[in-house]
């Protein structure tokens, strides 16, 4: 019997995902406010705002339910809505149906983490964020923790890929971070955002264990420096200017993903250097220094 899997606040990562649920034969919903951004992406859309209570009602049951949306500005109140407020109305709603979801997974972030001496950190070091998108990402994952559906938050550390290339346009201008202190950096490319929350619908759905709690970044935690150093030499460019803050709203840590890989997923893009490398290609940033 075909399964069926809600993604709500589907955007670019939503409709890599759904895309790929699609191919094996899954029936995917993406949910959005403007369904009219998902005309082209092949899934079958629904039109529901997620602040809104009362138009979660005419969602279809799901097994699964992948909730990814994101605030759509840097202000608290966006970031309460979008997060610990909007997740608590899916929750209620798909809570008290007659056929629940078997699981339901919230994309997190690695902001939660207010470690910024280079520790490494994974799902059992202390989430207790100080700054406000941390402390409500952490109070709506609390609220998943603590309903009776069962659920999984994925912690992500900084996407990248094709159209977040902000680290680049930074070094095509000849900035870069300085040297000392050393600033740990933490990265996932949006194709491998993807590829982990297909892993673990896939292990759900196929009766596999699924802990409540992962964290998703790459294989390498990485100086700011010595990326954006390698970033340079791909670019061909010299560093004309050390960028003082350029990690305003994060720490430096070391984000371990050894629970990720324990469960079976392989990373396609491993390091930074794969990764940039195909933005660096696929964006055109080599065509005229290549």
């Amino acid at each position: 019997m075909k399964t069926t899997t809600l993604i709500l606040g589907c955007g670019d990562i939503g409709i890599g995902l759904g895309q790929r649920l699609k191919s094996v034969g899954q029936r995917v919903v993406g949910v959005r406010r403007n369904v009219q951004a998902l005309a082209d992406s092949g899934l079958e859309a629904a039109a529901a705002d997620l602040t809104d209570p009362a138009t979660l009602t005419a969602l279809p049951d799901a097994d699964v339910l992948v909730y990814v949306a994101s605030a759509d500005r840097f202000e608290e109140e966006a970031y309460r809505a979008a997060y610990a407020e909007g997740l608590r109305a899916v929750l209620d709603e798909f809570g008290a149906r007659k056929k629940a979801p078997r699981r339901v997974f919230f994309v997190s972030s690695t902001s939660v983490y207010p470690q910024q001496a280079g520790e490494e950190v994974d799902e059992a070091s202390p989430a207790e964020p100080t700054g406000f998108a941390g402390t409500l990402i952490r109070e709506a994952e609390q609220a998943l923790f603590d309903h009776a559906l069962p659920g999984t938050a994925v912690r992500f550390s900084g996407i990248y890929g094709p159209g977040r290339d902000r680290l680049i346009r930074q070094v095509s201008e000849g900035r870069i971070a300085p040297e000392s202190p050393a600033m740990y950096s933490n990265r996932i490319h949006r194709d491998d955002c993807v590829g982990v929350l297909a892993h673990l619908v896939e292990r759900e759905l196929g009766g596999e264990e699924v802990e409540a709690l992962y964290l998703a970044s790459d294989c390498e935690p990485a100086p700011l420096h010595e990326v954006m150093s390698w970033l340079a030499k791909q670019l061909k460019v010299e560093a004309t200017e050390i960028i003082q803050s350029p990690l305003r709203r994060r720490a430096s840590k070391r984000c371990s993903n050894a629970r990720l890989l324990a469960s079976g997923y392989a990373f396609r893009y491993p390091s930074y250097r794969e990764g940039y490398l195909q933005v660096l290609r696929e964006g055109g940033f080599l065509s005229e220094k290549a």
